[in-house]
């Protein structure tokens, strides 16, 4: 008997050995600084960090409040890849640098201008003399000049009130009435209307512009992870195309991850996702499109609709697409 227990406890110990000395020699995760905006159509983000582990990736994720800060942290080389705007790549490009490459697009929605409960805005002729809350060179905002210009609206007819921050700031001018309406994004806009300080301007849509489109972001990299962390970033577009995808497929659980990933109840995500269709909408076509209107219009310094193809890159999200 003390035989058997002692080959039993040796076989034992020798399983616990090997299983120590395996995980001692296998390779340590790969790291990759991911950055993202708490905002609704980002909400994929949350389900990436334990993806990326199964392909040998740990992602060291980094908030930002706005689309300009990200673009910043990647032309810092501050992080590897982050959401930015879509006329984030346009600006640095402009800019004199090449260092951000555009990825893919990441989701659309129909936008309206979400105005105060008790001020009437019908239609277009209705801005007329009101004051908008706007965030100057946001992709909300370059959407929502690409339409005006596109209507031939001049841009003066109505007052642009300037907000800085993230999207609080918009909701609280809002409420403390410093403003009559706001050219603002999700879930800041859903919000607002279920509190029932606002109603969205159905008649004053600005998503369907030529120039700008739909689109709401994209995921973009830095041009030095793309040479020498490719297969990381491949690894981070793979884990977010299938959380995206995912959630895409289960309003409910995207709702949920909604939620907790920005934070607010249901009662304001439930809505929310209604409206955003995750996957791209966004195209080579469009951003050239884009870049040489805003060049017009006196917004971008440069016309660098030929420079685009180079520094829009889809050949990771493709081989990902065609492994799925």
């Amino acid at each position: 008997m003390q035989s058997l227990i002692g080959k039993s406890c040796l076989g034992s110990l020798v399983a616990i050995a090997l299983t120590v000395g395996a995980a001692a020699n296998a390779a340590p995760l790969q790291k990759l600084r991911v950055g993202y905006l708490k905002v609704g159509h980002l909400s994929p983000m949350l389900l990436v960090k334990d993806e990326m582990k199964t392909c040998g990736v740990d992602a060291q994720l980094t908030e930002f409040v706005r689309y300009a800060d990200s673009r910043t942290a990647l032309l810092s080389d501050s992080v590897d890849v982050s959401s930015v705007g879509p006329a984030d790549l346009l600006i640095s490009l402009a800019q004199g640098s090449d260092k951000i490459v555009g990825l893919t697009g990441v989701a659309s929605s129909p936008k309206y201008l979400v105005v105060k409960k008790g001020v009437k805005i019908d239609g277009w002729d209705d801005i007329k003399g009101k004051r908008i809350g706007i965030a100057p060179g946001s992709a909300v905002w370059f959407q929502w000049a690409a339409t005006m210009a596109e209507k031939g609206i001049p841009y003066n007819s109505f007052t642009a009130v300037n907000i800085q921050g993230g999207g609080t700031a918009f909701v609280q001018s809002l409420k403390r009435g410093d403003v009559d309406a706001v050219a603002l994004w999700e879930p800041y806009e859903s919000q607002v209307v279920e509190e029932g300080d606002a109603y969205f301007a159905k008649n004053v849509e600005y998503d369907k512009s030529r120039a700008v489109g739909n689109e709401l972001g994209l995921l973009a990299a830095s041009k030095s992870s793309m040479t020498n962390n490719r297969d990381a970033v491949k690894c981070f577009l793979s884990s977010y195309q299938k959380a995206q995808d995912k959630l895409a497929k289960d309003p409910e659980l995207f709702a949920a991850t909604y939620s907790k990933f920005t934070g607010l109840p249901l009662t304001i995500t439930g809505p929310s996702v209604r409206v955003i269709k995750l996957g791209a909408s966004l195209d080579l076509a469009q951003l050239q499109r884009q870049a040489k209107e805003f060049h017009k219009l006196g917004v971008i310094q440069k016309d660098v609709s030929d420079k685009v193809a180079g520094a829009w890159d889809q050949s990771l999200i493709k081989e990902v697409r065609s492994a799925m």
